[in-house]
């Protein structure tokens, strides 16, 4: 079945860098555009960017310039690099893949920059 598997959250200072992972199995990911999305606290989920299958990217306005999202295909992985962190960041971060049938998603994985 599918499955999605964020890691490498944590506590960061302002101005840190973080390196976000999605382990993704169950699918053809070549094939597929990948998404993260995060959600912070009383907020509601929103994109972060996408990455088509080719590797074309695009980004939300908020972490254009700052953010970075790459795929490896031979290893079934999606990165987000995370750099110049933001308190504002603060949320949990979901890997997303959207699939004829229907979206699916990860645990997500917790980012806090705080200093």
């Amino acid at each position: 079945q599918v499955q999605l598997v964020e890691s490498g959250g944590g506590l960061v200072q302002p101005g840190g860098s973080l390196r976000l992972s999605c382990a993704a199995s169950g699918f053809t990911f070549s094939r597929y555009y990948m998404r993260w999305y995060r959600q912070a606290p009383g907020k509601q989920r929103e994109l972060v960017g996408t990455i088509s299958s080719s590797g074309s990217t695009n980004y939300a306005d908020s972490v254009k310039g700052r953010f970075t999202i790459s795929r490896d295909n031979a290893k079934n992985m999606v990165y987000l690099q995370m750099n110049s962190l933001k308190p504002e960041d603060t949320a949990v971060y979901y890997c997303n893949a959207q699939l004829p049938a229907k979206a699916y998603w990860g645990q997500g994985t917790q980012v806090t920059v705080s200093s």
